[in-house]
């Protein structure tokens, strides 16, 4: 352990039910060598994991990928799942390296990195500190910041998706005929030409524009989008569309119109769908003489996703759960 670590580090008992786990782990691996990092990672997880119980930070060991067969016989993987947050890696090192290894397949899709030294009987884990990001594959212990640090990010974290969570819109609610503040009936935002076409996309379903009898099962709703000056105090009108597919599908039928007497949008206006990491899963951008854009995609119950509609610097984003 160097020094520099040593005034902010915490050093933990290694109890007996986690050697339990990690030997049950390590003997469904192939060779001794994976199984020797399979038995080790799964320390160095059960470590984090009793020190943020402690801190009073709720995790699933079982919500991880080290939790699971496959992916743990696969990839070097150390992973703990923080509840509504996200993942942390938790990396081992023996007593006295200077450096931990962190494999490039786990440099994405992490909040953060802590290192956890093990003792040479494997009876205790000193918890060394973190790092937000990981881009090589040997991490300085000098770049380590304290527990302290890594508690002050968690935090922010959780008030970040606190945040979201009251402005998320729940899409279950709406087959119900329950609708959040400002999503309005198509037929109320846009003018009548305008909401003859949002009908026309139902064309993939098979059926013509001139049927425009509205399935009792499809749920549509809009919502005025203003962009600012961006859009020279116009609006444009987000659609939404459920199409239960089944118990366990919905599909997502998005749309953006121009509202009040524009007929085209404005050219390069972007419709962008983000996974629940916030990466971009579809995206589509309005040409020259486009009166509308869409999307479609389908989802499983419970699953978060967000929707920008964006004009060169200036964006509004709308937060969904199906």
């Amino acid at each position: 352990m160097t020094y520099k670590t040593k005034d902010f580090s915490l050093t933990l008992p290694i109890a007996q039910a986690a050697h339990r786990r990690a030997w049950q782990f390590s003997q469904q691996q192939p060779t001794p060598q994976k199984a020797e990092q399979v038995r080790l990672n799964t320390l160095a997880v059960y470590a984090v994991n009793d020190y943020l119980q402690m801190m009073g930070i709720s995790t699933d060991l079982t919500a991880s990928d080290s939790w699971n067969p496959i992916v743990r016989l696969c990839v070097n993987v150390a992973d703990l799942e923080v509840i509504g947050v996200g993942r942390l890696e938790c990396r081992c090192i023996r007593a006295n390296e200077q450096t931990c290894y962190i494999p490039p397949e786990v440099w994405e899709d992490r909040i953060g990195y802590l290192v956890v030294e093990l003792d040479e009987q494997l009876r205790a884990a000193t918890i060394l500190g973190f790092t937000k990001t990981a881009a090589m594959e040997q991490l300085q212990l000098s770049q380590l910041q304290p527990l302290e640090d890594l508690l002050e990010h968690l935090s922010q974290l959780i008030s970040i998706e606190a945040a979201k969570s009251q402005t998320l819109v729940h899409l279950s609610q709406w087959l119900h005929n329950v609708f959040e503040a400002g999503w309005q009936t198509v037929e109320s935002l846009l003018n009548p030409a305008e909401a003859s076409l949002a009908f026309s996309f139902r064309r993939a379903d098979g059926l013509g524009e001139s049927d425009l009898t509205y399935p009792e099962h499809h749920v549509r709703r809009a919502k005025l989008i203003d962009l600012g000056m961006q859009l020279a105090g116009h609006s444009v009108a987000l659609i939404v569309e459920l199409r239960p597919e089944s118990h366990q599908k919905t599909g997502i039928l998005l749309q953006v119109h121009p509202t009040g007497s524009q007929t085209y949008l404005p050219p390069q206006l972007q419709l962008i769908v983000l996974d629940e990491t916030g990466a971009i899963f579809l995206e589509a951008q309005s040409r020259q003489a486009d009166n509308y854009i869409q999307l479609q995609f389908s989802g499983k119950p419970g699953e978060r996703f967000s929707v920008k509609v964006a004009l060169a610097n200036v964006s509004i984003t709308e937060n969904f759960a199906i």
